[in-house]
């Protein structure tokens, strides 16, 4: 069976209910959240073998979010034990013209924490076939940043497919190094790179020409992308797939939703979905990318993975909660046209 190992952290996700601002409410929902983790809970949601790396302290909430994870299917036999907290991750839901928005605790974390050398890459990816990080992660700390460094490397040695999604957090990078400095060795040593229609253009100043995604009112010319790609694959040589989300939001509930992928030959551009009635949007990037892994390993075709991914994330958009809970027949139901949301019996 083929298996996928995700290295980042997890965190505690507490939601004000019902579309309350974090000023109002009295009450959170409670459910855990991670760039990383949702891409292994999407792999073994789909029936495949995934190892989920990350560091957590030795208490209850700890206990209790692996409880969750083990439960998705995900394997936690190499989590590392050490530190004190988890990081905490406060979103409030938008309605509207008000968005969404998150609020994060992490600083000190246990994976923030971590120390170079704590992990054994090579024991962890043997026999693995890929290897799939984030952004996120080196944000967090230089030792952090470092482990997935040398997570990457190993991967290399050991001929694993290595993907990223560059997914930029500006306010994460706090210990005096850019997201330009350390990513540009890490993403080098990648085969599949993700962003979104801003990433590159944030991390490595790569742009189409006269974009601005905040003025797109949901209408997006995929085309322009091409250039993105070409110039991605020419300053990363190794890459042989670049992907771009395209999210045209036109309000807090109402966003147009697609994707492009090129290969260094032909440029694919996925169907463009409508999504209206937005249940909650976090964490639809991660279920993309957890089926965009799935659909290269499982249909082995750039079109079919991308109309995969596009769908499955669509999809995502109607479930609370970071992980994409839908079945490989719930996303090609909707690649094949089934989208009217009639009662199945």
């Amino acid at each position: 069976m083929t298996k996928i190992v995700t290295f980042g952290e997890i965190m505690v996700r507490l939601e004000a209910p019902n579309y309350l601002k974090l000023i109002q409410t009295n009450k959170f929902d409670i459910n855990y959240a991670g760039a990383e983790a949702n891409v292994a809970v999407s792999l073994a949601n789909y029936g495949m073998q995934t190892e989920y790396i990350t560091c957590l302290p030795s208490n209850p909430i700890a206990e209790r979010c692996i409880m969750t994870l083990r439960g998705h299917k995900v394997g936690v036999n190499h989590i590392l034990r050490s530190g004190k907290r988890m990081g905490i991750m406060y979103l409030e839901t938008g309605s509207n013209a008000r968005p969404s928005k998150v609020y994060y605790d992490r600083e000190g974390s246990s994976i923030a924490t971590i120390k170079s050398g704590s992990i054994d890459w090579r024991k962890i990816l043997n026999n693995a076939d890929w290897f799939h990080w984030t952004g996120i992660t080196p944000a967090l700390s230089e030792g952090a940043a470092n482990e997935c460094l040398s997570a990457i490397k190993t991967a290399n040695k050991l001929g694993i497919t290595v993907s990223c999604d560059i997914n930029y957090r500006d306010n994460l990078w706090k210990y005096g190094k850019s997201a330009t400095e350390v990513m540009s060795e890490m993403v080098k040593n990648c085969d599949i790179i993700l962003g979104n229609e801003e990433d590159c253009e944030k991390v490595f100043g790569i742009t189409p020409p006269n974009f601005n995604a905040k003025n797109t009112h949901g209408i997006i010319d995929q085309n322009i992308f091409i250039n993105v790609g070409q110039q991605m694959m020419k300053k990363f040589p190794r890459c042989k797939k670049i992907v771009i989300t395209l999210r045209g939001a036109i309000n807090a509930n109402h966003n147009t939703w697609g994707s492009i992928l090129y290969n260094g030959k032909e440029l694919i551009e996925s169907r463009r979905y409508n999504i209206t009635d937005i249940v909650d949007r976090v964490g639809s990037g991660d279920s993309f990318m957890g089926g965009l892994i799935f659909g290269l390993l499982h249909y082995k075709n750039d079109r079919k993975a991308l109309e995969f991914a596009t769908a499955a994330s669509c999809l995502k958009h109607t479930l609370k909660g970071d992980f994409n809970w839908v079945t490989i027949q719930d996303v090609e139901n909707l690649m094949n046209g089934d989208e009217c949301g009639r009662v199945k019996r």
